[in-house]
């Protein structure tokens, strides 16, 4: 099987509700899709979205940098060969992530089709059903205790709720969600970089005094402020979780040395597809971390992709947070990997499975 074209679409689908963090507001999933074509005539799909404000790709950078940089290395390459390709991959240009997992998460869909198989046994197997969280964005009060309450009610028995606006609001958020859910629902705090060390020892002291208890804090200081997330994390009782502090394996190493987080946040987009969250999984395993695997605002295409990693990689990826299609008002793709609220579940289609894509508009380029 060899790689023959690939080729370019837009899906967009449009979300229940819209998706506020201290970063930015979304109302519609908008991603680019990869279609890589074989001579076999089979397709292997891939999808990044454009999230400027963490990874700093674009819709427009995605494709030039997959159409210029990547495609023409690809071209004639064997499916097999799947080391050489991934390699030819991270190697062919500098950060680029979501344009790398794209093209990255289409070849490792190939390679199950290639050899008849579902892509987690292929990475190693595992139990195909695993539990997501779902994500409450920051809101008014009475709006994020509403939307909580609704999400328990669905059956989501872990919430992730963002804060990280106004650090007292964010305590009195997080405490009347709480006092809603207690008992009922794990409670995950995600500040996306809205605190600064300080704050976020202050809040998380006063919400842990209060009795608020809370299964992890995620990335409350800046990126780049690895010493805050550590002044952080040698604070707090709850335990901290880096999220855009990470992207790649040597950053895992570096951050797991200096005991900067308790657990680690992998995303595709971030480390530029699944050749290299294989290899933090692995890294953390070896050090006795946790992991979480999240996505950004994607469809079930990437998200399958990200499922399969989580099934073959549970000794290391302990907790879910992949709602990106529970999020969204339909679920565009047919075939592979079944969302269904909080349970997803992955059949034995070969790789992942994806029959057919609603509503996609191919783009030419």
């Amino acid at each position: 099987m060899k790689i023959t074209d690939i080729q370019f679409g837009m899906l967009r689908v449009p979300l229940k509700t819209p998706f506020k963090t201290a970063l930015r507001t979304v109302d519609t999933v908008e991603d680019i899709v990869v279609l890589v074509h074989t001579d076999t005539g089979q397709v292997g799909y891939g999808e990044a979205p454009a999230t400027a404000v963490i990874t700093g790709d674009t819709h427009g950078s995605i494709i030039e940098a997959i159409a210029r940089f990547i495609k023409p290395r690809l071209i004639g390459q064997e499916i097999a060969n799947l080391n050489q390709i991934t390699h030819l991959i991270q190697t062919a240009l500098e950060r680029n992530t979501s344009a790398k997992a794209a093209v990255e998460i289409a070849i490792y869909d190939l390679w199950g089709q290639l050899y008849n198989a579902p892509l987690y046994k292929m990475l190693g197997g595992g139990d195909p059903v695993i539990t997501t969280d779902i994500t409450i964005s920051v809101d008014y009060i009475d709006k994020m205790v509403a939307d909580s309450i609704a999400a328990v009610d669905r059956g989501f028995e872990s919430l992730k709720i963002k804060v990280g606006k106004d650090i007292g609001l964010d305590i009195e958020r997080v405490k009347a969600i709480y006092s809603a859910v207690e008992g009922r629902a794990l409670l995950r705090l995600d500040a996306n970089q809205g605190w600064t060390a300080k704050q976020a020892v202050f809040a998380m002291h006063n919400l842990e005094d209060a009795g608020v208890v809370l299964e992890l804090l995620e990335q409350p200081v800046k990126a780049a402020d690895i010493d805050g997330l550590k002044y952080v994390t040698d604070r707090v009782h709850t335990p901290v979780m880096a999220d855009e502090s990470v992207f790649g394996p040597t950053e895992v190493i570096d951050l797991i040395k200096m005991r900067a987080a308790d657990i680690i946040n992998i995303k595709l987009m971030k480390t530029g597809g699944l050749s290299n969250a294989i290899r933090i999984a692995d890294i953390a395993s070896l050090y006795g971390v946790e992991c979480m695997i999240g996505c950004m605002l994607e469809s079930s295409i990437s998200v399958a992709a990200a499922c399969h990693v989580a099934v073959a990689k549970s000794q290391a990826i302990t907790k879910i947070d992949l709602d990106g299609p529970s999020l969204s008002q339909f679920n565009p793709v047919e075939g592979g990997v079944i969302f269904n609220e909080s349970e997803i579940s992955i059949t034995d289609a070969p790789g992942l499975g994806i029959q057919s894509i609603q509503g996609l508009e191919l783009i030419s380029v």
